[in-house]
């Protein structure tokens, strides 16, 4: 009898994982998929996907597959078998549509960090109603002097705590001022239910708009006020230690970029707060942070899967099959960009360049922040630039893991330039 149980439990066992093997090859026998390779069993092709490489490459991952089968092919990663789109049509092709044959489709440990009300998470009615109301506040919030005051006032004081000249890890301190941001934020939010309990007048900002949206609930407010004042923290520095990395590699650049804000800065008062019409002539300011955006690759590919079989040209991708669109590929496509490994912030003076990038995704789910994001950076790199100098180690650099880490924290050796502009005395 004590033998009986374990017996049984083989069996069991092996019955599943043979039904396992037998799905698993026969999802690579659907007709007319593209070609590629499906890995392990169960495990895939997930590791080798996920190897770190240097952020401004496609890694050796994508190389290999690419070289091999073409710029869409199929694999198994994640758990799932995917279409992999290094492809700029298609890719554009799987954005544009968007809840109609494609929706996202993020592992489901995303969806117990953010939240499912989280914009990069929510899908169909949930996520447009959330959405709009952030397209909304952000598009009238963007251009006040309110959200410049605070955007300078971060960067002013991450900078007073480098009057010392000692090295400055850079990405950790970036990542610390958005932190005590969001301790404020959250501490506003507490005092500003206490005050409303109390009765007192409400002062029409941000907090007091969101908590007034009788449409949304408590779960859809929180969300909305992370996403928009605080989802975002890890992207923004994580662009913002690109730039000043890939600035350290390019002094034209810097050149450039410093000629115009010390022209914005000639036409101010000592001490007179940036303004929108200031970020309007950032020109070359803004195309260094897409630059940024394309060599950095802050996003490397999104989650999606098939609504239903679609068909695209010759391929048919099976419902239910994950899809991923990999940005890293086509930022790098050398038939797209000359000199693709080059930061190159003045190739963004073509129109055409933009046609061909997606840094803050597209189609309904067009990142609602990144104006947002831009104003924030530029606030930052006025500063930046005016105020020091700095050197960069010469063995870091960003890794993809796959998200964005730098090799060493990107250790900065600074240096300040004469009088600091924007400082209260």
């Amino acid at each position: 009898m004590v033998l009986i149980f374990p017996i049984i439990l083989a069996l069991c066992l092996g019955l599943v994982l043979s039904f396992l093997l037998v799905n698993f090859f026969r999802k690579q026998d659907a007709p007319n998929l593209p070609p590629g390779h499906m890995g392990w069993p169960l495990l895939g092709e997930t590791i080798g996907f996920l190897k770190p490489h240097k952020s401004n490459s496609i890694g050796s991952f994508l190389q290999q597959h690419c070289s091999r089968y073409g710029r869409i092919f199929k694999s198994h990663l994640f758990g799932s078998p995917t279409i992999v789109s290094c492809d700029h049509e298609f890719n554009l092709f799987i954005l544009q549509n968007e809840e109609k044959l494609f929706q996202v489709s993020y592992p489901k440990s995303m969806q117990g960090i953010l939240g499912k009300y989280s914009l990069i998470i929510a899908t169909g009615e949930i996520h447009k109603k959330l959405r709009s109301f952030a397209v909304s506040f952000i598009g009238t919030s963007k251009s006040t002097p309110e959200f410049f005051h605070l955007a300078e006032n971060m960067s002013i004081s991450m900078m007073d705590s480098w009057k010392s000249c000692k090295p400055v890890s850079f990405y950790k301190e970036a990542k610390e001022a958005r932190a005590r941001l969001s301790s404020t934020v959250k501490q506003m939010i507490k005092e500003r239910e206490q005050r409303n309990i109390v009765g007192l007048i409400e002062r029409g900002d941000f907090l007091d708009v969101v908590l007034s949206k009788k449409s949304l609930t408590n779960d859809e407010i929180v969300s909305i006020v992370l996403d928009i004042l605080l989802g975002g923290y890890e992207t923004t520095a994580t662009l913002m230690s690109l730039i000043v990395y890939f600035l350290g590699q390019a002094p034209n650049a810097l050149e450039n970029l410093k000629e115009e804000h010390q022209g914005i800065r000639k036409r101010k008062e000592d001490g007179e707060p940036l303004n929108w019409e200031d970020y309007k002539k950032m020109k070359f300011t803004r195309n260094v942070i897409c630059e940024a955006m394309r060599c950095g690759n802050v996003v490397k590919f999104l989650h999606r899967k098939a609504l239903q079989d679609v068909k695209y040209k010759d391929i048919l991708i099976p419902s239910g099959w994950k899809v991923f669109p990999i940005f890293t590929a086509v930022n790098f496509d050398s038939a797209l960009h000359r000199n693709p490994l080059e930061f190159n912030p003045w190739r963004w003076f073509d129109e055409e360049t933009s046609k061909k990038v997606s840094p803050f995704g597209g189609g309904p789910r067009l990142c609602p922040g990144a104006e947002l994001a831009k104003v924030e950076i530029a606030c930052f790199l006025h500063h930046l630039v005016l105020n020091y100098r700095w050197k960069t180690k010469a063995d870091d650099y960003p890794l993809a893991h796959p998200y964005v880490e730098f090799r060493r924290g990107l250790l900065l050796e600074i240096e300040p330039i004469g009088k600091i502009f924007g400082r209260e005395s």
